[in-house]
């Protein structure tokens, strides 16, 4: 086994989905000689050339307009969005092109784009680099939108997106870019799980916790801490927001007939709506309480020195699951 971040998580699935296929090329602001701000893309450009590994003017929208071009082309062009609260510039291109083309066509046409965005807080920044607005994508028809938790997870999700020849909105938990684990010897692309597929990241008996990304991680320190006092949390990583893996986290409520959804974006209008609804549509009869959502206040990003009041932590997700089981 060697141990992996999640940053070079993602490098090395950049790197094997180059040397896999010619036709792969990265684009972005300072992705190139200086492999982008958080170092996620380091040395690509030195081993595959600034041909491949093209560092972009700082343009969004002109990032996305080159790449739809040339995903026409037949390239599978990868895009780096520097930060979340970069990407609006971006938008209408996203939105009104890259999302609709493939529908517009009757299918005849492929847009094999990925858009890799760090989202989250969590790293003492401000407002626009500390944003969570993946809901805004995963509203978006024609898009599929995924959010990786783990270094494993992201070395095999970034080339399973990259084989899509459907555009796919990439978000990437920047506060947990630097965090370890352990990548198999001898696992291959055939072995991974299924981009689209939630997974159960901890099993338990009495209230399933949803998460993704960089929430993550939280949840799981929250199991154990309610396993401290005799909870059994079940915590299931979403890992895909479009589409969203339903049958997964019903077959969790179902066995647990509690459920508590948490992520950084505000809970007005975000995905743990959506999850709400499908559950308390799917789950009726199993649900024991309501449906509670653990998100961020609906504010703009407060100053870094705030952020840590604004997040979702340990204590307000026990908080949950302790208004859960009161039912």
């Amino acid at each position: 086994m060697s141990q992996i971040t999640l940053a070079k998580g993602i490098n090395t699935g950049l790197r094997a989905a180059m040397e896999a296929d010619p036709k792969v090329l990265l684009m972005g602001e300072d992705i190139g000689k200086l492999g982008g701000v958080f170092r996620v893309t380091d040395g690509l450009q030195k081993d595959f050339g600034e041909d491949r590994v093209i560092d972009a003017p700082l343009a969004e929208s002109g990032i996305i307009g080159t790449a739809i071009g040339m995903a026409l082309r037949g390239y599978r062009p990868v895009c780096e969005i520097q930060f979340d609260g970069f990407v609006y510039p971006a938008f209408d291109q996203i939105v009104s092109q890259l999302a609709k083309m493939r529908a517009r066509s009757l299918g005849t046409v492929k847009l094999p784009v990925v858009v890799r965005i760090p989202v989250g807080g969590g790293i003492g920044a401000v407002e626009h680099h500390s944003e969570s607005n993946e809901a805004y994508f995963a509203h978006t028809a024609g898009l599929r939108v995924v959010c990786c938790a783990d270094p494993v997870d992201a070395h095999f999700m970034i080339q399973q997106a990259i084989a899509s020849d459907d555009p796919v909105i990439f978000y990437e938990p920047k506060r947990r870019y630097w965090e370890k684990a352990e990548l198999p010897e001898g696992r291959g692309l055939a072995d991974a799980m299924p981009l689209h597929q939630a997974r159960v990241v901890r099993e338990g008996e009495h209230v399933t916790v949803a998460a993704y990304g960089p929430m993550v991680k939280t949840c799981l320190e929250a199991a154990t801490a309610a396993a401290e006092e005799g909870r059994s949390l079940e915590v299931v990583d979403l890992r895909s927001l479009s589409p969203l893996d339903v049958d997964t986290l019903a077959a969790s409520v179902e066995k647990t007939g509690h459920l508590v959804v948490v992520h950084e974006a505000t809970t007005f209008l975000g995905m743990g709506a959506e999850i709400a609804a499908r559950i308390s549509e799917r789950c009726f009869y199993s649900l024991e309480a309501p449906v509670l959502r653990v998100g961020g206040f609906n504010l703009p990003y407060p100053p870094s020195k705030l952020e840590e009041e604004f997040l979702p932590d340990l204590d307000r997700v026990l908080d949950a699951v302790d208004r859960s089981l009161a039912h």
